[in-house]
């Protein structure tokens, strides 16, 4: 077990044990050896007039610190070599609300990041920031995700058509923030975007987990907060937040076996949005959470898209590889999300005009981490073809309904299709 500590920085002990992390949430005064997390949120929430209830900061606060000890547990030194059992003390301005929900926050942490979790909430946090004009957005009716990636892209061109005012909440990401400011622009109907950096910095000589699957969940206490904002304020009720992500990624089911852990990441999947729906709303927090694409694939997402033309002059600049920084900002173009990427391309007709793939081929070259994405992928859409969908998803889908079992069923079928004709492209298949 690993025990992290994050907590505003009057609060980090002047005696520090080597056996736990420390992280100075939101200031960094006088403390060079201990690592920080959120340390320029204060002051963007001020900038952009946002002023959070006790509820959606202290969920921040939290997310934060879920993902600083995220960054900090390393896989490779645990017993199996990637589930981490984690320790993490996080102090909040009201914690007795979380505290009730320990339990609950637990579980869905250990579904988001395959670990297990022990949480404790401590009192003495930061209070809320005070904007010095407060941003009301009277005539915004809902937030949606910004991230820069081609799903995101489609859901804020759809709600545009469809005449809602999104209020646009972004995540800062090395290569990413350009794309969103210029989506943010052109494609706001509302006049209001946001992008927020949770700055993580691991103290010197101490290498960082690269595997993060928590830092989703800070993505989302954004959003959280951005609502919360724009409903507290005009007082008509909980708001919607759009979650733009198609079914297949969502649902994200294991290629074999051996990526039941490692690669099958639960950001968006139905299970944890709905842990994370329960949890806001026993907070308090005034947010509906709505996946739209759900049951569609990203080539469907593309063909259905409800303005052809701003996607078709906006999707080539998108972003969907998970080693895009890593590859000098390319796409490596064999990874899983490449690979839907280019196969949605291809479904919808929309020409690709993404501006490189490190491998075109997919014959030839790696992904970045090395694993055998098209093999995979390959195995998957033979399985599914000589077996039936069930024998791929065998049991994936056994916490839906029959109905929702068989919608999830559909959509990765769909998908799997839509990757096996890029497959047979370039002769895979």
């Amino acid at each position: 077990m690993t025990t992290v500590f994050c907590a505003p920085p009057d609060l980090i002990p002047l005696q520090r044990l080597d056996s736990i992390v420390y992280f100075s949430m939101y200031k960094h005064e006088g403390l060079p050896d201990v690592s920080t997390i959120g340390t320029s949120l204060i002051d963007e929430l001020r900038r952009d007039g946002i002023q959070a209830s006790n509820a959606s900061w202290d969920f921040l606060t939290l997310a934060l610190a879920v993902n600083a000890a995220d960054h900090a547990v390393l896989r490779s030194r645990s017993a199996d070599g990637w589930t981490r059992t984690i320790d993490l003390h996080v102090v909040l301005y009201e914690p007795a609300p979380f505290q009730g929900l320990a339990t609950e926050i637990q579980q869905a942490l250990r579904f988001l990041t395959g670990d297990f979790w022990t949480i404790t909430f401590l009192s003495g946090g930061y209070p809320p920031p005070i904007p010095k004009n407060r941003s009301v957005n009277k005539h915004a009716n809902c937030v949606s995700l910004l991230s820069g990636g081609l799903d995101s892209l489609i859901g804020a061109i759809d709600l545009r058509a469809k005449g809602l005012k999104p209020l646009l909440v972004s995540h800062m990401a090395k290569g990413d923030s350009p794309t969103q400011r210029l989506y943010a622009k052109t494609l706001s109907a509302a006049d209001f975007h946001t992008q927020w950096n949770q700055n993580v910095w691991i103290k010197p000589k101490r290498s960082g987990e690269d595997s993060t699957r928590a830092r989703s969940i800070v993505f989302f206490a954004f959003a959280a907060v951005v609502a919360d904002n724009r409903s507290t304020a005009v007082g008509d009720g909980p708001i919607d937040v759009y979650v733009p992500e198609n079914g297949l990624i969502s649902l994200n089911v294991p290629l074999n076996p051996g990526r039941v852990g490692s690669l099958s990441t639960k950001t968006t999947h139905p299970i944890f949005m709905e842990r994370l729906q329960s949890i806001w709303t026993k907070l308090g927090i005034p947010v509906h959470l709505l996946l739209p694409y759900a049951y569609m694939t990203k080539g469907e997402m593309m063909s259905a898209c409800l303005d052809q033309t701003a996607l078709t002059t906006f999707a080539g600049s998108s972003t969907s590889c998970g080693r895009y920084a890593v590859n000098g900002l390319q796409h490596c173009g064999r990874c899983v999300p490449c690979m839907v990427r280019r196969a949605a391309f291809v479904r919808s007709g929309i020409a690709d005009t993404t501006k490189s793939y490190v491998n075109h081929d997919l014959r030839t070259g790696q992904t970045a981490s090395g694993a055998n994405d098209v093999a995979a992928v390959g195995a998957a859409v033979c399985k599914v073809k000589q077996n039936g969908i069930r024998s791929f998803t065998a049991g994936q889908f056994a916490f839906a309904n029959p109905a929702r079992r068989s919608e999830y069923e559909g959509v990765v079928e769909r998908g799997l299709d839509e990757l096996a004709t890029l497959l047979k492209m370039y002769n895979l298949l």
